[in-house]
């Protein structure tokens, strides 16, 4: 068996909701739909949103003032993945994500189906 990767999954979150919270807890339902098949390929699946959501709680209002938390915590998360998962939708998020991944050279899958099992 290979070592498993940790996959970030990527894909609209806030994106196209317009702030509706019913939207964005559908779009996070959708990059969750990813995490099982990923554990039963063997990998360790990631979503941004796991990590930045407890991260924008315990901020206060001047911090988040200062940048798009979502979006730095996606980065720093990339430094530590190895690979992502870009799940289809228009997201600049995810976008970011992927040529993050690029600059970075870890492969970028589009598909469960092009994701090798460990």
């Amino acid at each position: 068996m290979k070592n498993p990767l940790m996959i970030l999954i990527a894909g609209p979150y806030r994106s196209g909701t317009g702030g509706d919270p019913d939207a964005i807890a559908r779009n996070l339902e959708r990059l969750e739909e990813s995490a099982a098949p990923l554990h039963r390929l063997g990998h360790v699946p990631m979503i941004g949103e796991w990590v930045a959501l407890p991260v924008l709680r315990g901020l206060s209002d001047e911090e988040t003032e200062r940048g798009d938390v979502m979006y730095e915590v996606a980065a720093r998360l990339l430094q530590h993945c190895d690979a992502v998962l870009r799940l289809p939708g228009e997201s600049s998020g995810a976008d970011n994500d992927v040529r993050i991944a690029r600059e970075r050279g870890i492969p970028v899958y589009f598909s469960i189906d092009e994701v090798p099992a460990a």
